[in-house]
C-alpha cells in the first residue's frame, strides 16, 4: 500500500505526543509489529541466538507430538501450529535462512519417528499428513534453489535425511510419487533450477491439495 505526499506531510507534523499515542494505539492492533520494532529496537540477542531459542522450543513440542501421537490428522495440526511459530520468528526477525531450516529440522525430527505409528494407517488415512508435508517439502525446495550455493549446502543433510524416511515408508512415497515430488531431489541434492515451474505446474493440475 502506497501512501500520497500529502499524507505523509501531515503524519509528520503530528504534535510528537499526539504521534506517540497514535502509535502505541496502532502497535496494540499489530502485536506481530510491536514484537518486532521491539526486537529491532530493544534486543540485543541475534537472528541465530533467536532461531537456537525457538529450536529449542520446537524440540520440546516435537517430542510432544510423537509421544501423544494419535492420527496423521491430529499431527498434520501440530505441524500446522509449529509452523505458526517459525512464521512468527520470521515475521519478528526477517529470518529467510531460519524459515528453511526450522520447518525442515522439524520435518527431519518427525518423519523418522513416526515411521511405525503412521504404518497402522491406510495411505488414504495417512493422506491427511503426508499432503500437507509434500506441500510443504515443495516450498522448502523452492525456497533453497534461490540461495546462494554455500548456503544450500547447509541443508545437504537433512534434506537426506528426510527423503530417506519418505522412501522408508511406503504409502508415504506412493503418495510423494502421485503427487510429482522426486525423492531424488532431496536424497541426491539435486533440486531442479526450475522447480518453482514444476510446482506451478503440480498445483494447477490439481495435486497438492487434501481431497
Amino acid at each position: 500500500m502506497t501512501f500520497e505526499q500529502d499524507f505523509k506531510d501531515a503524519l509528520a507534523n503530528i504534535p510528537d505526543k499526539e504521534k506517540d499515542k497514535l502509535i502505541l494505539r496502532l502497535l496494540k492492533k499489530d502485536i506481530i509489529l510491536a514484537k518486532r520494532l521491539q526486537y529491532e529496537l530493544l534486543s540485543e540477542e541475534s537472528v541465530e541466538d533467536k532461531r537456537q531459542q525457538l529450536q529449542e522450543i520446537l524440540d520440546k513440542k516435537i517430542e510432544s507430538a510423537i509421544k501423544h501421537f494419535k492420527s496423521p490428522g491430529y499431527l498434520s495440526m501440530d505441524v500446522r501450529y509449529m509452523s505458526g511459530m517459525i512464521t512468527e520468528h520470521v515475521k519478528i526477525t526477517k529470518d529467510k535462512f531460519g524459515d528453511i531450516w526450522l520447518n525442515l529440522y522439524m520435518l527431519t525430527k518427525l518423519v523418522p519417528n513416526l515411521e511405525e505409528q503412521l504404518a497402522y494407517f491406510s495411505r488414504r488415512q495417512g493422506e491427511k499428513f503426508y499432503i500437507p508435508a509434500l506441500a510443504r517439502v515443495f516450498k522448502i525446495l523452492m525456497a533453497i534453489v534461490k540461495l546462494h550455493e554455500d548456503d544450500q549446502y547447509e541443508f545437504r543433510e537433512n534434506l537426506q535425511i528426510l527423503g530417506n524416511s519418505i522412501g522408508d515408508n511406503d504409502h508415504f512415497m506412493m503418495t510423494a510419487m502421485h503427487h510429482g515430488l522426486d525423492v531424488n531431489w532431496l536424497t541426491q541434492n539435486n533440486i531442479p533450477e526450475d522447480i518453482v515451474d514444476i510446482h506451478k505446474e503440480i498445483k494447477n493440475n490439481g495435486f497438492l491439495k487434501l481431497s
